[in-house]
C-alpha cells in the first residue's frame, strides 16, 4: 500500500502543477461569456440597480421588490462593479474567486486530517467536477457558497481545539457570510458533519462548550446587516405587495420560509421534487469522478469507517444529500455546495484505499471516461454545428494527440487518471469556446442590449410591462423602464421599444404605429432542447424578438 501512495506522490510531482493551472484557466473560461438568463441576469441585474441608484439595502428587480435571496452576493457583485465597471467579468469575478476560495479550503482540510498527497488529488478532483466547471460560468449562488462553507468547517474544526482565537471568529464570519447568502439552513451543512465527527470520536465536551454560544453571537452579529437590510426594505412596509400577500415580513422570510418553508413546502415558493434526484444527478454532475466517489462511500460503510480518520466529510456530505433529496426543490447545482467534501472523501479511496488488484477495474472506468468525454464532444459538433467547426474540429484532435502521444512515466493507474482529468478539460475547454460561444447568441435581450448600445447610444429604450428579458435589463446602458401600453401612447418623445414577438398584435391592436429597426432569433439557453440542439431542427424552435421604432 505504502509503495501505491509513494507512486501518487511521484506523479504529482510532475503533473500537480501543469494539471491545476490548466483546471484554472478553465474553470474560468467562461468569465467573458454573456450571462445566461434566467438566474444569473437576475442577480447580475439586482447588483447593477444597486450601482445606479446606490440603493444597497433594498433589492430591486424591474421596479418591484424582490425577496428570494439574501444580500451578500449582491453587495460583492456590486463592489465589483465599482471596481471593474458593470460588466459580464465585473458580474463572474467573484464567484470564481469564492469558488477558488472553495478549492484552498479543500486543499488545507484534507491535509489536516490526511496527507498533502491526498491534499493535492482532492484539488484536481474538485478543479474537474463538471457543474462546478458550468457553474463558473452560469453564475449564481452556488460558488460562493463553495468557498464559505468548506472554509466555515475548517475554521470551527481547528477552533474547537482551542479555547477562544483567530479561528472561531473566521468560522463565525465564513458562516454568517453564507447564511447571508442562502439563508439560515446552511448553518445545519455546516455543523452537521462536526457534530457526527465528535459523537463518532466520543468528544462528548464538544457539543456544549461555551466557544459555540460565542460563535452565535458572533454570526448574529455579522449578519445584522443582511437583518437591517430585509427589516428597511419589507418588515416596516407592510402595504408592500409581496408572492401575491401584503404584510410580508422580511426577517420572517430570512429565518424560515427562504429555507424550512421550502424544505417542509409551506413557504411562498413551492416546489415538488424526485427523491431519487441527486442519486442520478451526481452520475454527471460530479462526473469525471462520480463513480469514484460512490465507490468511496461504499467502501467508508463496508469497513464501518474504521479506514478513515475523520467523519467530517462523509456526515456533512451524506446529511445534505439527504436533506436535498427530501426536499421539495431539487435543483443539479444544489450538489456543488458540497463538492469540495466529496471531492477529498474520493482522493483519499483513490489514493489510500485502492490497491493493485483493483488497478485493472480503475483504469479501465477512467480510460472510459476518457473516450466518453472525447465522444460528447465529437456528438455536439456534429448535432449542434457549431460556428466554428472546422477550429471546434481542431480543438479536440490536438487534445486527442496531446493526451495520447505524450509520453508517461508514471505508473499505468496515474497514467490513466491524468488522462481522464485532462480529457475532462478538453470537454469543458469544448463547452465554453465552442457551445457557449454560439448558445448566448439565441439569447435576444443581450443581443438586441448590444445592438441598441452601439447603434443607438443616445436614444432611449424601453420595454412593456408583462413582458420579460432579463438579460436585456443587465446588457441595456441604463435602468430600463417598462410601460403599459396606455402609458407608451402618453409619452411625447417615443423612445425605442425591445418587445418579443406577442406584443406585435398587442401593438396593432391598440392602434400603435411602429417600424421594426432590427429582429433576433431568441429561444431559452438554459434549458436547450433536443430540436434546437440538432442544426437542422433549430430554427423551427426560435421565435422572435424586436426593436421597435414607434410612430
Amino acid at each position: 500500500m505504502r509503495l501505491l501512495c509513494s507512486s501518487w506522490e511521484q506523479w504529482l510531482e510532475a503533473r500537480w502543477k501543469p494539471l491545476l493551472w490548466i483546471g484554472i484557466f478553465v474553470n474560468a473560461s467562461g468569465l467573458f461569456f454573456t450571462i445566461i438568463e434566467p438566474d444569473g441576469a437576475v442577480y447580475a441585474t439586482i447588483a447593477k440597480q444597486m450601482v445606479l441608484t446606490r440603493d444597497y439595502a433594498n433589492l430591486i428587480l424591474q421596479g418591484s421588490d424582490w425577496l428570494d435571496k439574501p444580500h451578500f452576493p449582491f453587495w460583492i457583485m456590486a463592489l465589483s462593479y465599482q471596481l471593474f465597471g458593470i460588466t459580464t467579468f465585473a458580474y463572474k469575478l467573484p464567484a470564481l474567486l469564492f469558488w477558488g476560495l472553495g478549492g484552498w479550503y479543500t486543499y488545507r482540510f484534507a491535509n489536516l486530517f490526511y496527507t498533502k498527497t491526498v491534499a493535492q488529488i482532492s484539488v484536481l478532483i474538485y478543479l474537474t467536477a463538471m457543474h462546478a466547471v458550468l457553474s463558473n460560468n452560469d453564475v449564481r449562488a452556488e460558488p460562493y457558497l463553495m468557498g464559505l462553507i468548506i472554509g466555515s468547517v475548517f475554521h470551527f474544526h481547528k477552533a474547537s481545539q482551542e479555547q477562544f482565537g483567530k479561528d472561531l471568529l473566521f468560522g463565525a464570519l465564513l458562516a454568517a457570510c453564507a447564511i447571508m447568502t442562502k439563508g439560515i439552513f446552511v448553518l445545519s451543512t455546516i455543523g452537521i458533519g462536526l457534530l457526527i465527527h465528535w459523537s463518532w470520536r466520543k468528544e462528548w465536551t464538544q457539543l456544549l462548550h461555551w466557544r459555540w454560544l460565542v460563535a452565535i453571537v458572533l454570526m448574529l452579529l455579522f449578519i445584522t446587516p443582511e437583518l437591517y437590510s430585509l427589516y428597511q426594505q419589507f418588515d416596516l412596509h407592510p402595504e408592500k405587495v409581496v408572492f401575491g400577500k401584503t404584510g410580508v415580513s422580511g426577517i420572517r422570510f430570512f429565518f424560515w420560509d427562504s429555507q424550512f418553508g421550502r424544505f417542509f413546502n409551506t413557504g411562498p415558493i413551492k416546489g415538488d421534487g424526485d427523491k431519487f434526484f441527486f442519486l442520478h444527478t451526481t452520475l454527471w454532475a460530479f462526473f469525471p469522478s462520480s463513480i469514484l466517489f460512490f465507490a468511496a462511500i461504499f467502501s467508508a460503510v463496508k469497513t464501518k469507517f474504521k479506514q478513515l480518520p475523520e467523519l467530517i466529510t462523509i456526515g456533512t456530505t451524506a446529511f445534505t444529500f439527504l436533506l436535498f433529496s427530501l426536499s421539495g426543490f431539487q435543483l443539479p447545482h444544489y450538489m456543488n455546495i458540497i463538492f469540495p467534501f466529496m471531492s477529498i472523501i474520493s482522493a483519499f479511496y483513490l489514493c489510500e484505499i485502492v490497491t493493485y488488484s483493483k488497478n485493472k477495474f480503475w483504469r479501465i472506468l477512467f480510460y472510459f471516461q476518457v473516450v466518453l468525454a472525447f465522444a460528447a464532444a465529437i456528438a455536439l459538433t456534429i448535432w449542434f454545428q457549431p460556428q466554428f467547426m472546422l477550429f471546434a474540429i481542431g480543438w479536440i484532435l490536438i487534445s486527442l494527440l496531446v493526451i495520447l502521444k505524450l509520453p508517461e512515466k508514471s505508473p499505468r493507474l496515474q497514467t490513466a487518471f491524468s488522462r481522464n482529468l485532462a480529457a475532462s478539460y478538453m470537454l469543458y475547454g469544448y463547452l465554453a469556446f465552442f457551445f457557449t460561444h454560439d448558445l448566448v447568441q439565441y439569447q435576444s435581450g443581450s443581443e438586441a442590449a448590444f445592438y441598441l448600445n452601439q447603434q443607438y447610444s443616445s436614444k432611449r429604450a424601453v420595454m412593456i410591462k408583462g413582458d420579460n428579458s432579463y438579460s436585456f435589463d443587465f446588457y441595456y446602458r441604463d435602468i430600463v423602464k417598462y410601460y403599459s401600453l396606455e402609458e407608451l401612447m402618453s409619452i411625447t418623445d417615443k423612445p425605442l421599444v425591445f418587445c418579443s414577438e406577442g406584443f406585435l398584435t398587442k401593438f396593432s391592436n391598440a392602434g400603435i404605429h411602429y417600424q421594426i429597426l432590427e429582429s433576433f432569433a431568441n429561444y431559452h439557453i438554459s434549458q436547450p432542447q433536443g430540436d434546437f440542439m440538432n442544426a437542422a431542427t433549430r430554427d423551427k424552435t426560435l421565435s422572435k424578438s424586436y426593436i421597435l421604432k414607434l410612430n
